[in-house]
């Protein structure tokens, strides 16, 4: 039975990941620790956000908390060594999966020409009975079925019009937050910048309801992850093969 409870090596052998992701701080909720691991190594991580989180505080009007969120999430990156943000203004709490989402993600697939993708879990649920918001489900769906329409000259022709060829080197796509993770990478190294980079986002930590301590959270986790894999921290993730 321990056996079963082991969790995998995860494959290091690339250079270049895309991570997308539904919100500001969804990265930040654990899968950041890694991705500081991998700019350490000289890796390249970009970071595409369907929205820019305007719906994210109760109190505040959209209007200038997505120009607030966008900056606490370009700072929270750049403490994980992440350089390139961008943003695909889809409306936040209402995305639906559909074509138009694939292609934006698809067409950021070609300019970026990723080998690996990172994203959030997109189930129903955290493993238990807590539901899983819509934006984390129809986005996850979208990045998986993009990452394989990006390598296909016959999907979304227009992109050859604007001089984006195919790409379909995407192999694995790295799922943070899973209830079913299968690998994990170590990160007891990186924890202090993850914990820095969920602690950037102050404005929306401060209007979270409850006593929510970042610090305290990602350690917990990380612990349970490191007990799973033979160390002190890990991030774990499910890997999907495309």
């Amino acid at each position: 039975m321990a056996e079963q409870n082991k969790l995998t090596p995860l494959d290091e052998n690339w250079q270049r990941a895309l991570a997308v992701v539904a919100h500001p701080d969804d990265l930040e909720y654990g899968a950041a620790s890694a991705v500081a691991r991998w700019t350490s190594q000289g890796k390249s991580v970009g970071y595409l956000l369907a929205t820019r989180g305007e719906a994210g505080i109760d109190g505040m009007p959209p209007s200038e908390v997505g120009p607030l969120r966008e900056q606490e999430e370009i700072n929270s990156a750049r403490i994980v060594g992440v350089d390139t943000v961008e943003f695909l203004d889809y409306p936040d709490g209402v995305i639906e999966y559909g074509l138009p989402l694939r292609r934006d993600i698809a067409r950021a697939v070609r300019r970026y020409r990723p080998e690996v993708m990172i994203t959030l879990n997109f189930e129903l649920t955290w493993g238990g009975t807590i539901l899983n918001m819509a934006d984390h489900r129809w986005l996850g769906l979208a990045v998986l079925d993009a990452a394989r329409d990006a390598g296909n000259r016959w999907i979304f022709p227009e992109f050859l019009e604007e001089g984006l060829q195919p790409w379909s080197r995407v192999k694995k796509v790295f799922v943070s937050g899973s209830a079913k993770p299968t690998h994990a990478v170590d990160v007891t190294d990186f924890m202090d910048q993850g914990v820095a980079s969920l602690q950037a986002h102050r404005a929306y930590l401060e209007n979270l309801s409850g006593d929510f301590e970042p610090d305290k959270f990602l350690r917990q986790n990380a612990a349970a992850n490191g007990k799973r894999f033979g160390c002190t921290y890990a991030v774990a993730f499910e890997v999907i093969t495309i």
